[in-house]
């Protein structure tokens, strides 16, 4: 089985290349391929109830605590996001269990023996298999989250029961647009007709685009951090909830996702307090959640040593970068940690410039590409942080950054790894991690 599991892959990657991995050359915008392939497998997208959640930043923790907190009511949860970090199969889950290989490899097989005469996209087929297995397993709720975009992302064939977008930020610009309101017009595309909408935060530039969609479409509009969100004893939500996600944004996700779950009360489904409680501090635990300012217990050199303090984050934009460089001067500056450190790279297609002015000037950095076609080699952002004027040493992959850094730092020190999704997901191949835990 897992040679065969590793030919279903294969060819799935093949199909079109997967845009996170090679950007531009494979993206496919557009719902017409979707719907047609849906056809295809009997639309079993409209065989469970569903919640979209889209947005800049915050997109995927908020779905992940979102479908937490309805699997701690005892529902059945199918929840879809992307991009993968270590497994592909960590794209689609039910109650945070990841789709069996053997599933994999009969969609696959059933696929290229169809006949069928389409040319879907690796997320295109990666979708239509999720929302598959979630229509055979009956599922009481998926919680769907968005690719890229909306309006033409291809899960927007789906009409959910509440529509979530968490913020806008620059990101993706050479498809959404240059502008917070150009973007925000294209994450506004998920909005339908009648079926209510939250958004995460009230941005000046971004309020009246999404207010506008919801008047033409006729459907209810809530701002997360307007909404004055209580439990069901008219209490303080927050009061008691302790969150694992350690990130300074994930207090704006937390209420993007209470507010989202006093809406779905509101249509009738039944979330208790202690649900709600349960679901947020075990989201990682119960949905495999990774990457969101993971604190990583690690070792020093020698036996017995106390290593430095070890956080990866996925931030990967100028919105989510800024709360991460902020969050660790802080840290820096509290006066039990000494020097940062930082093993970053990015994607090529991103604002570098704009994002190395967020860098602070006194940190070392170790400066790699992740491992797939889409980064930016390392002597070529070497270079722009030349430019900038900060110094930094290349190194090949993320493993030898990591070690490197790890050999220079004091206990007292803090490593950070990031700058993209795929500098993270290196760093968790290396370490060899297992559901966020040191295996």
């Amino acid at each position: 089985m897992k040679e065969r599991y590793k030919e279903a892959l294969e060819f799935l990657f093949s199909q079109l290349p997967m845009f996170s991995r090679t950007g531009a050359p494979a993206y496919k915008p557009g719902l017409d391929t979707s719907i047609e392939l849906s056809k295809y497998f009997d639309d079993p997208h409209k065989k469970f109830k569903s919640i979209h959640v889209g947005g800049t930043n915050g997109k995927g923790s908020t779905s992940h605590m979102i479908a937490s907190v309805l699997q701690s009511q005892g529902y059945k949860v199918g929840l879809y996001t992307s991009p993968h970090l270590v497994d592909f199969r960590e794209r689609m889950r039910i109650n945070g269990k990841m789709i069996p290989e053997e599933k994999v490899v009969k969609f696959v097989d059933d696929w290229r023996n169809s006949g069928y005469d389409g040319k879907p996209s690796f997320f295109e087929l990666t979708m239509i298999m999720a929302f598959n297995w979630f229509a055979e397993e009956k599922v009481d709720y998926a919680v769907i989250e968005v690719g890229m975009g909306g309006r033409l992302d291809s899960t927007n064939i789906i009409t959910p029961l509440l529509s979530v977008i968490t913020n806008i930020s620059h990101d993706h610009n050479q498809f959404l647009g240059n502008t917070l309101q150009e973007i925000a017009s294209e994450k506004a595309g998920i909005i339908k007709k009648g079926v209510p909408v939250v958004i995460g935060e009230t941005q000046e530039e971004t309020e009246n685009v999404f207010r506008e969609k919801a008047k033409e479409v006729g459907t209810e509009i809530v701002f997360g951090d307007k909404f004055q969100v209580t439990s069901s004893e008219n209490q303080d939500p927050f009061e008691g909830i302790r969150m694992p996600l350690g990130g300074d944004y994930q207090k704006k996700n937390l209420r993007t996702v209470l507010t989202s779950l006093q809406q779905l009360r509101k249509l009738g489904i039944e979330i208790g307090d202690n649900a709600i409680k349960e679901g947020i501090e075990k989201v990682c635990e119960q949905t495999g959640l990774m990457g969101r300012w993971m604190v990583i217990s690690d070792k020093g050199l020698n036996e017995g040593d106390k290593g430095p303090m070890v956080i990866a984050d996925t931030g990967h934009n100028i919105g989510g970068l800024t709360y991460n460089f902020r969050q660790l001067y802080r840290l820096t500056n509290d006066g039990d940690h000494n020097k940062l450190r930082v093993v970053i790279g990015f994607v090529a297609d991103k604002a570098i410039d704009k994002i190395l002015d967020l860098l602070p000037r006194d940190a070392a950095y170790y400066i790699t590409n992740a491992q797939i076609p889409r980064a930016l080699p390392a002597d070529k952002l070497w270079l722009k942080f030349t430019e900038k004027g900060i110094p930094g040493k290349i190194y090949s992959n993320v493993g030898e950054a990591y070690k490197e850094a790890k050999r220079e730092a004091s206990e007292k020190d803090i490593i950070f790894i990031g700058g993209s999704t795929f500098i993270v997901a290196d760093f968790l191949h290396y370490l060899s991690l297992c559901d966020g835990r040191d295996s």
